[in-house]
């Protein structure tokens, strides 16, 4: 186990990133298919599929929190348990997995109880018309339930990726990804439960996951284990994992805020094709958003490894690789699917008018992405270097500062083409600005001052 750690401090940087990052990359892209798969499905379940998927769709800022709260733990707890191992510190780091596994419990409990009270208002809020309502409690109410796997598959898988074993990470996600897609359509249309179906094949296949994740982490193959001791409850912990891990969850927490305003102004403006037509475009969007998040989390525990240890120069190499290929990688994506938008809207749908919809919307809606890759390639730079006032701000700025107030104020002049200006204009912005704070921040905090204060 050691050696796999010492890897990251000594075997040749392209080499080690295509090792790490590969694994991780398959995880995510793998991971991605549960909402994806259920979309698709449920896009073309005969008769219903427009109104179905849409329903479905509205239940993404429930399902994006969720995630977010994992990331709390994960996210935030990863890369200072790789730090720590980088520092030599094993006892430390199983502390620090032992309070992340405490959280995302505490976490469960909170998020259904609160979600199941006020299931229904907070759907209609979420842009559900009556035509849709239906298919968005019927999904919901059943995912809800397995809130504490989503938790422990997410918010633990990142712990493992730490310890430089992405491939069992990897094994992890697929377990789950696989189940999802073989019962997706057993459950959708051989036991003809419709949405409910994909619901209930959704929880098993986390279910899976979090087993087989937790089933590691208290193994002896795993150099960082789950311990009864180190779950006791330590603040000053916890306060560093929730200092380092807010800024992954606003990034994904703003996720659901922000498809509360989209989801609402289009069914104001427009109407319930409105809100499908962002469904399609979204789960695009996660399509190539999560190899790309794949590759960056992959790469990051090394950074942070090397960090820890002080091996300065190897950072440099690290962080400028990512970036690189984040831009390169987000871009030609986005090229991709600005040309041939009716193809990825046909994955998902065979209704005529939506199809239409998302081909004149898709490249509008996506073109910000071009230069993008720049802040998805520097953010997790900031969160690998112990940086969290940095990654938060990034993440606040563009989905709160302006994100949100631009899908708000651009439809009072625009109408319904306001809400997709917002996301291009406000990539472009904060991609340029994330640029500009990494350009002056990186060469100090890139120093043993810098660490030392993190220790």
């Amino acid at each position: 186990m050691q050696d796999r750690e010492r890897r990251m401090a000594t075997e040749g940087i392209g080499r080690l990133m295509i090792s790490m990052a590969v694994p991780s990359v398959i995880a995510q892209v793998i991971n991605i298919l549960y909402s994806v798969v259920d979309r698709i499905y449920i896009g073309h379940i005969q008769g219903v599929g427009m109104e179905a998927l849409t329903g479905v769709g509205v239940t993404f800022p429930i399902i994006t929190l969720i995630s977010a709260f994992s990331a709390f733990a994960g996210a935030g707890g990863a890369p200072l348990a790789a730090i720590w191992l980088g520092k030599g510190d094993r006892k430390r780091a199983e502390k620090i997995l032992g309070n992340g596994v405490t959280m995302l419990i505490f976490f469960t409990v909170v998020l259904m109880v609160f979600f199941y009270a006020f299931e229904r208002p907070l759907l209609y809020l979420f842009g559900a018309s009556d035509a849709t309502i239906g298919y968005a409690v019927s999904y919901i109410s059943i995912y809800l339930g397995g809130t504490i796997f989503v938790e422990l598959a997410l918010g633990l898988n990142a712990f493992i990726i730490s310890q430089g074993q992405s491939r069992t990470a990897m094994t992890a996600v697929l377990i789950g990804a696989a189940s999802n897609i073989i019962l997706d359509p057993i459950f959708i249309f051989v036991f003809g439960m419709g949405v409910k179906g994909a619901a209930c094949a959704t929880v098993i296949s986390q279910a899976l996951s979090a087993a087989w994740t937790v089933g590691f982490l208290v193994s002896k193959r795993s150099s960082l284990t789950i311990k009864l001791q180190a779950m006791k409850p330590d603040f000053s912990v916890i306060g560093r994992v929730m200092a380092l891990g807010i800024s992954p969850f606003i990034m994904r927490a703003t996720e659901s805020a922000i498809s509360i305003v989209l989801n609402s102004g289009l069914q104001k403006y427009g109407g319930d094709v409105y809100v499908g037509s962002l469904t399609i475009m979204q789960s695009v969007m996660q399509m190539y958003s999560a190899p790309l998040g794949g590759f960056t989390q992959g790469v990051q525990p090394i950074i942070s490894y090397n960090f820890g240890a002080g091996n300065f120069d190897r950072v440099k190499k690290l962080y400028r690789s990512m970036i690189a290929s984040s831009f390169l990688f987000a871009a030609a994506a986005t090229v991709l699917v600005m040309i041939f938008p009716g193809f990825f809207a046909a994955l998902f749908t065979n209704d005529a008018e939506l199809i239409a919809l998302v081909e004149d919307m898709m490249p509008i809606f996506m073109c910000g992405m071009l230069i993008f890759g720049l802040q998805q390639g520097i953010q997790p730079t900031f969160l690998a270097l112990g940086q969290a006032k940095i990654s938060l701000f990034i993440a606040v700025f563009r989905k709160v500062i302006l994100l949100i107030p631009l899908a708000l104020i651009l439809p009072l002049k625009f109408g319904v083409m306001g809400i997709y200006y917002a996301e291009p204009v406000s990539d472009v912005i904060s991609a340029v600005t994330a640029t500009v704070l990494f350009l002056l921040n990186i060469k100090k905090i890139v120093s043993r001052e810098t660490l030392q204060k993190i220790a």
